[in-house]
């Protein structure tokens, strides 16, 4: 088997990046990181990765830095924009962007066939660029609408060859499921793998429909933010959750080449937070740093 790469998402390191983009990517790579998925939440007027950096600004301070990015979110998905955004993502050498979150209506199956058939056109036009689009998930996706889960739904109703995935294995297994059963039954779609962690002591159960969150009524993006406690979160490797179980997983999966670790919130300064969760994963074998 080969060893997966290791990248970071950006998002972990947002407010630094929203003060200083070039020193905190400069930072991040004197952490010893390679491989970046950025996160643009400002799709609509912002093409590229979401701090007002052109292209060729951003591509100048990749290359300087060592850096490659490996994917980017894009908030929200429109068609209109897509063109600009791919063109930018190009000029960098990005080859796949991603959703970062969706909501779906408790049981409003019409609303969720439609946001199938975009992410299919989203593909297909990712596609005809010799590019991939990936979905990633939250724990709404394992509502269940009749006696699928949405995430089910959504397998089914896209192509597999145009819609593929970025599985983030603390937030299934927030919803109360298993990571590894999930990778294993969607290998071949998974690309792009997040790594959090959840702290030994949380308060709250790291179930989200145990108690948190009711699991048939609508779920909002004011209140996945509103129940999304930042102590329910700790760097990588420091927690509870079965990290070389996830790797020793992933390694099957034929076209996942890198790990991406992610932190939410922190309670260190958000360079020292990435620095930590890089060498708690340093521990777990199956995994490459270059």
């Amino acid at each position: 088997m080969l060893a997966l790469k290791v990248g970071i998402q950006l998002y972990s390191v947002r407010q630094a990046l929203q003060a200083n983009p070039f020193q905190t990517l400069e930072k991040v790579a004197e952490a010893g990181y390679k491989y970046v998925e950025a996160a643009n939440h400002n799709a609509l007027t912002d093409d590229g990765v979401g701090f007002d950096l052109s292209a060729k600004e951003m591509k100048k301070a990749l290359d300087e830095l060592g850096l490659q990015i490996v994917g980017c979110h894009v908030n929200p998905l429109k068609m209109d924009r897509l063109p600009a955004v791919l063109d930018y993502h190009q000029e960098l050498g990005n080859k796949q962007i991603g959703c970062d979150i969706e909501f779906y209506p408790y049981q409003d199956m019409d609303y969720l066939l439609r946001r199938c058939e975009l992410f299919n056109k989203v593909g297909e036009m990712c596609k005809e660029r010799g590019m991939r689009y990936y979905y990633h998930n939250h724990y709404q996706e394992f509502q269940k609408f009749g006696d699928k889960t949405v995430y089910e739904i959504i397998m089914e109703n896209t192509d597999p060859e145009l819609v593929f995935i970025e599985m983030d294995t603390y937030w299934i297994t927030r919803a109360g499921h298993d990571p590894l059963k999930l990778m294993e039954k969607y290998q071949g779609r998974l690309v792009l793998l997040h790594q959090k962690d959840f702290p030994k002591e949380s308060p709250q159960p790291i179930v989200m429909y145990d108690g948190v969150i009711e699991r048939n009524k609508d779920i909002t993006y004011p209140m996945f933010e509103d129940t999304k406690d930042p102590q329910c979160f700790t760097e990588i490797g420091t927690g509870v959750l079965p990290i070389q179980d996830i790797i020793n997983t992933a390694l099957k999966a034929p076209n996942l080449d890198y790990i991406i670790l992610e932190q939410d919130h922190t309670n260190l300064d958000e360079i020292e937070s990435i620095k930590k969760s890089m060498q708690g994963f340093k521990k777990y074998s199956g995994v490459k740093w270059e």
